[in-house]
């Protein structure tokens, strides 16, 4: 079955309001954050869009077969990933085999060599595997799971990303990540917002939760052994992307010098390359690889099978949120755990705020994947539009 047509598309899914009462704003919008360019005060740690062209946006891509059958991928990064898909991807694949997995992504990789295998020809990359992962389950008429090789677990342990510790716990999660409000310029006073921030965090969730710890790439590597030494009490299950994904060597020291603290990481890793570093180096124990960024479901298992082969397990950024995630997770085996990220009100059950049509929503802090062809998402033809370029450049104009 030949590719008929690859394009970046909007998917404007009806939105449908809770009929639960919120019982106060999420943390998600009011929580400061830290990411790497927070280090210039220009940039505000409450969360708002970068400037760029409509980079904050979602991308969908549709991969089309020529019998008319279609599959949808997703990835990030808006007009900077989409315009890769349409213009630079979607003429190498177009008229090929959409079966053939490996010779596609291979395709892809090698025509990047020139400008750039990682960034944000990986995020493109990854809409387009996804969706034809999606694709080929449709034609199979079999779920992603099963053509991963079948469930390994029959539900998937979620963990809760999110601030709103009690809310979560209501919810039924047993494991929580919270966010980090510190840059490691800010010295000693970051030490003690931190230390002070987790303290609360484990009296919360008490001694038996597993509790994690998300930087985001705002930490050096002085900075992090200092704390580090101030988080040990608290028992983390894992201190999580404190670098950014460049520095090797600085993870390598890490690792060698953290004790009682594992170290976890990938998120922003590009590419089977990338980890196989980490991996060969004993520069982490928890790989996170994001599935719609770092090349897609193909390059996840990869990854994967790095990791497992070196005894590290593998839990995918945001993975129990997403229907690709949650295929993956329930056919790894070394893949223990998934995220969930919870970025609405509490008050508000989660099934109330589906954001994908047909995905499962979590369930007592777990979750099973849709059993139907491909992800299972239940979105209607007539919701999905092309990607507006030019839209993209008048929004670019006018910031």
């Amino acid at each position: 079955m030949k590719i008929k047509e690859i394009r970046a598309v909007s998917v404007n899914i009806p939105r449908v309001q809770p009929k639960s009462k919120s019982r106060r704003p999420n943390w998600y919008n009011l929580a400061e954050r830290a990411l790497p360019i927070n280090k210039y005060p220009e940039f505000p740690r409450v969360q708002r869009p970068m400037p760029g062209a409509n980079t904050a946006a979602v991308v969908w891509v549709q991969v089309t077969a020529e019998d008319g059958t279609w599959g949808l991928g997703q990835c990030a990064f808006g007009e900077l990933a989409a315009a890769v898909v349409d213009y630079h991807f979607a003429p190498l694949l177009e008229g090929r085999d959409c079966l053939a997995m490996e010779y596609l992504n291979d395709l892809m990789w090698r025509s990047t060599q020139r400008f750039g295998p990682g960034g944000v020809t990986a995020v493109a990359q990854s809409g387009i595997d996804l969706a034809l992962w999606d694709l080929k389950g449709k034609l199979l008429g079999q779920p992603v799971y099963s053509l991963l090789g079948g469930p390994c677990r029959d539900k998937s342990l979620l963990y809760a990303t999110s601030d709103d510790l009690d809310w979560a716990m209501e919810l039924g999660f047993t494991a929580f990540k919270v966010s980090n409000p510190a840059h490691y310029d800010m010295g000693i006073a970051g030490l003690n917002m931190v230390e002070e921030k987790i303290a609360k965090a484990r009296d919360v969730v008490g001694p038996k939760a597993e509790l994690m710890f998300n930087p985001v790439m705002t930490f050096n590597v002085e900075f992090t052994l200092r704390l580090a030494e101030r988080l040990k009490p608290y028992g983390l299950r894992w201190l999580e992307e404190p670098l950014v994904p460049g520095d090797l060597e600085g993870h390598i020291q890490l690792k060698r010098a953290m004790t009682g603290i594992p170290l976890a990481t990938g998120e922003d890793h590009k590419g089977r390359h990338a980890f196989r570093e980490l991996v060969e180096n004993r520069a982490v124990d928890v790989v996170q690889p994001e599935i719609r960024w770092c090349g897609g479901l193909s390059e996840t298992v990869k990854v994967y099978n790095i990791a497992e082969a070196a005894g590290v397990i593998t839990i995918p950024h945001l993975g129990g949120g997403t229907p690709f995630g949650q295929h993956f997770s329930i056919a790894m085996p070394e893949s223990p755990m998934a995220e969930y990220f919870i970025n609405t009100d509490p008050g508000v059950p989660l099934e109330e705020v589906c954001p994908i049509p047909g995905m499962p929503m979590p369930k007592d802090g777990y979750v099973t994947p849709s059993d139907a062809p491909g992800f299972g998402m239940e979105i209607r033809k007539e919701w999905i539009q092309p990607w507006d370029h030019a839209e993209a450049a008048r929004l670019r104009r006018k910031a």
